[in-house]
Parts: C-alpha cells; sequence; structure tokens
C-alpha cells in the first residue's frame, strides 16, 4: 500500500541525523547553517502534539534543524521562557488562558507573537451532552445548571494543574459559587482522564458537566452543548486569567485566539526557522480532520505527521522555503 510504504520510508528518515542527511545534499545547506538547535514546547493535548510533531519533522527534514520537544503546559511553558529564556518556540498557545504573564514578556520584549497556529482559532467552555441538554432545556444556561445541580451529577469536571483553563475554571467556579450550589469541582490530573470522563458519561448515558475546548476529538466525537455563561465582558474575564483573583466576576470565555511564539533571542537569530513558524498555520477544520484520522488509525503522533506531509502538501509547501521544499518533496517521491 502506497500510504504504508510512506510512511515507513518518512518514518526512517526521522533517525537519519539531520547534518549528515545535509552534507549530501547542497541545496540545504544553507538552512542547516541558519538553523541549529530548536526546543519547542509540546503541550498536553492532542492538536498540540499533532503541531509540535509535524513542525518537528519539517524542520528536521526539510531544514537540518536538531529539534527537541519539551514536554510542558500553558503555565510552565510561559514561567521557562521568563526565568530561563526556553523553550525557543510555544505554539498551540491559548492566549485566553496565558493570563498577565505573557503580555508582561511580550511587552518587556522578551518573547513575541508570530501567528494564529489555528484559524479562526479555538473555542472553549463549560459543557453538557446535548442528550442531557434536550431532557433539561434549563442546563442551556448556568443559571440552570445552579437551579439543578442534582442534573448534571452535582460534579463539575475541571482541567488539570498546570493548564491555563484550570485557573479560569478555578476562578469562575468560586464566582457562581459552585460549591454553594452543590456542585462538587473534580480536578483531573490529565487531558486524558478529562476526555475519558466525558467519553464514559456518553456511553453510560450518564450526566457530565465540565470544561473543555476545540479543535480536539472528544468534541468532535461526542455530542455535547456548550453552557451559557452570559456575556463576554473584557474587564472581568481578564481578571480570570490570573490565579486566585480577588472577587472573580462571572463571563462567558471569548473566542479563542491560539498562537505560535517565539523568544525574541531566537527571531533574531535564527531568521529562517522564525519564518517557516510564522507561515505555518492550519485551518480549525482541518486539524479536526487529522484529530480524527489519528484516532481512527490508532496513529502515533509521528505517523499522523506523515500523513499530513502525503495528503497536504499543498498546505506544507507553502510554509517552507524552497529548499527545504525540493528536499522534502524529494523525500515522498
Amino acid at each position: 500500500m502506497r500510504k504504508l510504504t510512506l510512511t515507513s520510508t518518512a518514518l526512517a528518515a526521522i533517525s537519519i541525523m539531520p547534518m549528515t542527511a545535509n552534507a549530501q545534499d547542497n541545496t540545504a545547506q544553507d538552512n542547516s547553517a541558519q538553523c541549529g538547535e530548536v526546543s519547542i514546547a509540546q503541550m498536553g493535548w492532542a492538536a498540540a502534539e499533532v503541531t509540535t510533531n509535524i513542525a518537528k519533522f519539517l524542520l528536521q527534514q526539510g531544514y537540518g534543524c536538531d529539534v527537541s520537544l519539551v514536554q510542558s503546559d500553558t503555565i510552565p511553558a510561559i514561567t521557562s521562557v521568563a526565568e530561563n529564556g526556553e523553550p525557543d518556540v510555544v505554539t498551540n498557545l491559548w492566549l485566553n488562558s496565558a493570563g498577565d504573564a505573557y503580555a508582561k514578556l511580550e511587552e518587556g520584549g522578551t518573547i513575541q507573537t508570530l501567528t494564529s497556529v489555528l484559524e479562526p482559532g479555538g473555542v472553549e467552555g463549560w459543557w453538557i451532552p446535548t442528550v442531557l441538554a434536550e431532557e433539561h432545556p434549563e442546563l442551556k444556561t448556568i443559571e440552570g445548571v445552579l437551579a439543578h445541580p442534582e442534573w448534571v451529577g452535582n460534579q463539575f469536571n475541571n482541567c488539570p494543574d498546570g493548564w491555563g483553563c484550570r485557573v479560569v475554571s478555578d476562578n469562575l467556579a468560586r464566582a457562581v459559587d459552585l460549591k454553594g450550589h452543590g456542585i462538587e469541582v473534580f480536578n483531573h490530573g490529565s487531558g486524558e482522564t478529562l476526555a475519558s470522563s466525558m467519553g464514559a458519561a456518553d456511553t453510560n448515558g450518564e450526566p457530565w458537566f465540565g470544561y473543555y475546548w476545540g479543535p480536539t476529538v472528544p468534541l468532535g466525537k461526542y455530542d455535547m452543548t456548550r453552557v451559557s455563561l452570559g456575556d463576554y465582558d473584557k474587564a472581568k474575564f481578564t481578571p480570570l486569567q490570573n490565579p486566585d483573583t480577588p472577587d472573580p466576576q462571572v463571563s462567558e470565555f471569548p473566542a479563542a485566539p491560539i498562537l505560535t511564539a517565539v523568544t525574541t533571542d531566537f527571531a533574531q537569530n535564527n531568521p529562517v526557522v522564525t519564518e517557516f513558524f510564522t507561515n505555518m498555520t492550519f485551518g480549525t477544520d482541518q486539524m479536526s480532520s487529522l484529530l480524527a484520522w489519528k484516532e481512527e488509525n490508532n496513529a502515533s503522533n509521528e505517523e499522523v505527521a506523515v500523513y499530513f506531509l502525503t495528503s497536504s502538501p499543498d498546505t506544507w509547501s507553502a510554509w517552507v522555503n524552497d529548499a527545504a521544499r525540493e528536499k522534502l518533496s524529494a523525500l515522498i517521491k
């Protein structure tokens, strides 16, 4: 099968030392001379893992970079940039969850935003199963949920520690007084358990109430309805992004820009790679399709990268320069 042959060939290429390959390909030497080591924060959710592995593949095989993926989440990645100037690249950064820390880094010249890595962006909020919303239409608003906590199982499924959404949801939980209305907040230990709790509730026909975001496999796979928190109010929402904000107020989640940013030092010293990340943008629907393919085929992140390379040449070829495009195109012949 052509797909399997291409996958095996391209995956084998990942193990080839980039500098060795470049020594055999003079057309890529200019890329290699301007690249070197690149560290990328890999956030702990599926879309982020797919994004970083595609970037790693293209940079290693197209530009001769030595790429390392640094396991992280929103708040730890920003903290690391502030304290250590690393990692070089932070992608799939949900700006709504980044708080004042990111704004201060940007204002101080430590980090700079390059692009929206997903267009038109993501969606986030508090959700319930659609079947539950159809049975009890009152639950489509937070006021209805608070009035009938037993209908949502008396539990709110919260983000893991270290995620920006954990900070926002912690503050919102205090703002609406979930505990005072008989709803216990369950803080999940990982993104996997948060997703599996939604899946289990769907499979068993049980209530579920909690935070989630898209594009993701669960929101594509399970029929969920967003609970209205009212109108978005920037003045109220902005403080929610900071831990333990005093006197939190209720606001709906805004539209969610999802960014790629790099440290200013890296941008100045690595213009070729910075240009690549500036160009690297997925359509939100395209990312959802990649995530669905990943689950349907029980594929690794590396296999998704190869699938993307072979199935979407028009997309990635617009991100890379001529030398990288020539080398990558030769890889899949």
